[in-house]
């Protein structure tokens, strides 16, 4: 069995969290009037895409009626249609939809997970329950030997932030968190802030979808881009380099390893 494979099969044999595991139990066996036929999935939810991938999207949590219902990160929900939609744009998915567990959806270069893998009440994961989960988080860096993170939202920054310290890939103060940060991590890492692909922020404007496709797009250039790296890890400049718009929201100011700010 393949290290991800094994590590799936752990996440979904969870039970740390009881507050988590009963919620989650409890929407299942209740359900949704518009999914009342459906044998909801109730359980921790695993990790997609294939392994190695050089790109790790991160998430905060299953919904309680899309991932905890499908089985299937980001699946069955608005978010979801949002996310597989600009992977899709970006060449990391054979299709644009995530519907259901059956729907034909392939990753390509790309895993997703969560901070946390059980649904939580009010979207909203106890410290604790974020703790627990973390085991499962340093495996899915392990496995995925990701070059390329992408954060939805500030909780998913700042647990990839801690890790990277943790690795020693980035030390310095936490960077701020906003839509299109960029943060040069070592040995050819980055790190890409997103706003996180909610009803809320879709809603209101406050995420567009050229914001959002800005992101996938420069996770894509990163990834093909060869930068021959010294010992120092000095870099020339990015904003040249890969000829970044203001207008594509992606943020020019970057933070380099040792936590100091650059333009």
């Amino acid at each position: 069995m393949k290290p991800a494979d094994a590590l799936n099969g752990r996440i979904v044999a969870c039970e740390r969290c009881p507050r988590l595991r009963t919620y989650c139990r409890g929407i299942a066996e209740a359900k949704r009037r518009s999914f009342a036929e459906w044998d909801y999935w109730g359980k921790p939810v695993p990790n997609l895409g294939p392994t190695p991938a050089g790109l790790l999207v991160v998430g905060l949590a299953p919904a309680a009626h899309g991932g905890n219902r499908t089985g299937r990160i980001f699946t069955g929900d608005r978010s979801g249609d949002w996310l597989y939609r600009a992977l899709h744009k970006a060449g990391f998915a054979n299709q644009p939809t995530s519907t259901h567990i059956d729907d034909g959806l392939e990753l390509t270069n790309c895993v997703v997970t969560a901070v946390c893998h059980c649904a939580p009440p009010d979207n909203k994961p106890l410290p604790s329950e974020i703790v627990n989960c973390r085991e499962w988080f340093i495996g899915t860096i392990d496995t995925t030997k990701a070059r390329v993170f992408v954060a939805l939202g500030q909780l998913a920054w700042r647990a990839i932030i801690d890790e990277a310290r943790r690795r020693d890939w980035y030390s310095g103060s936490i960077p701020k968190f906003s839509h299109g940060a960029k943060v040069e991590l070592r040995d050819g890492r980055w790190l890409l802030g997103s706003y996180h692909p909610s009803q809320r922020n879709t809603f209101t404007g406050t995420l567009t979808e050229p914001m959002f496709d800005a992101v996938f797009s420069e996770a894509r250039k990163l990834l093909q881009m060869k930068i021959a790296r010294t010992p120092n890890h000095s870099r020339p400049d990015i904003a040249m380099i890969f000829g970044i718009d203001q207008r594509s929201r992606i943020d020019t100011h970057h933070v380099s390893p040792a936590g100091h700010a650059e333009r």
